[in-house]
Order: C-alpha cells, then structure tokens, then sequence
C-alpha cells in the first residue's frame, strides 16, 4: 500500500480551551496543523475526487472539534481532534496534529506554545 500526505496548515479558529476562567470566558485563537497518511494513490493517476480525501471536510471536521467543545489541555484538543478526523475517514492510517495557542497567559512574549501529537489509527486488536 502506498501512503501518500495530505496537510493543511494554519487553520485558525477561536475558541474558549485552557486551564484559566479567563481562557473560558474570553477565548483565544487557536492555530491547527493537520497531517493525514492515507493511500489515495489512485487519485494521482485517476484525477477524481472521489479517489481522495476531500480537504474542505478535514478542515470542517478540525473546526468542529476546535469550537464546539471545551478542553483545560491542549494535549487533550489535539487527541480529540484525531479521533473525528479517524472517524471522518477510514481511509486515514494516520495522523499528526500540531496545536499553537499563540496567546497562551504566560509572562514571556512568544510566537505560541502547543503540542503535536502523532497516532496511528488503532486497530481491532489495540
């Protein structure tokens, strides 16, 4: 089987995760990187869409778990994002997904703090 990339970067939403009341109550943005391996080879001989993984739906699908749901970690957003995206598809053996809180309430100016998580889809016997 071959395993071919699809990646979306800087996906920005604003949301209300963090450990913080004022994170609950305020919100932040939130920057979502999102890696999936998947065997679409034949979509590079075929051209049709039907052969890939749509990226509109990725994105849709990250959006999601990132505004509708609330998370004192980032690890746990980050976890929570690759389980949807295995559930989109299952066609997706795996999958990386970078968080940045680029606002996150530290006393140093920083481009962001976050987490990148990496799974491999579980099988029946994990």
């Amino acid at each position: 089987m071959n395993e071919n990339k699809i990646f979306l970067e800087g996906l920005s939403f604003f949301a209300f995760h963090g450990l913080h009341d004022e994170e609950a109550k305020l919100g932040q943005r939130f920057i979502i990187d999102l890696t999936c391996w998947a065997d679409f080879e034949k979509a590079t001989v075929s051209d049709d869409y039907e052969d890939t993984i749509c990226y509109g739906t990725l994105a849709k699908t990250v959006e999601d778990v990132v505004t509708n749901s609330r998370f004192n970690l980032l690890e746990r957003l980050a976890g929570a994002i690759c389980d949807a995206v295995f559930a989109m598809d299952a066609r997706i053996s795996k999958i990386t997904v970078k968080v940045n809180k680029p606002s996150a309430p530290v006393p140093v100016h920083t481009g962001g703090f976050g987490v990148e998580v990496t799974r491999a889809r579980p099988t029946a016997n994990s």
